[in-house]
């Protein structure tokens, strides 16, 4: 959790819209975030070796915008076992 205050404030303030779930350190198999790092980190590798970081950036942002252009591929990052517990939207069938 980061423990800014404007964090916090954020957070307060947003409490009747949003959920918070305070997973524990080290634990990143709980983390949605870490599946598509995976995924991300995937891609970027299945690409040429960029040589430069002008093309290591180029060539992340390609990955990021395909993985953004579709979004089941993104909800099925919440079908593990591990992060059901984020997955909110009804529109996903669980299996």
């Amino acid at each position: 959790m980061h423990h800014a205050k404007i964090v916090r404030q954020w957070i307060e303030e947003s409490a009747d819209k949003i959920e918070i779930f305070y997973l524990p350190s080290y634990s990143p198999e709980l983390n949605p975030d870490e599946l598509l790092n995976a995924n991300l980190k995937n891609c970027v590798t299945k690409a040429l070796p960029a040589r430069t970081r002008i093309q290591l950036v180029k060539t992340t942002s390609k990955a990021l915008r395909s993985i953004q252009k579709q979004p089941s591929r993104v909800q099925h990052y919440f079908y593990h076992p591990a992060v059901r517990y984020a997955k909110c939207s009804p529109s996903v069938p669980d299996q």
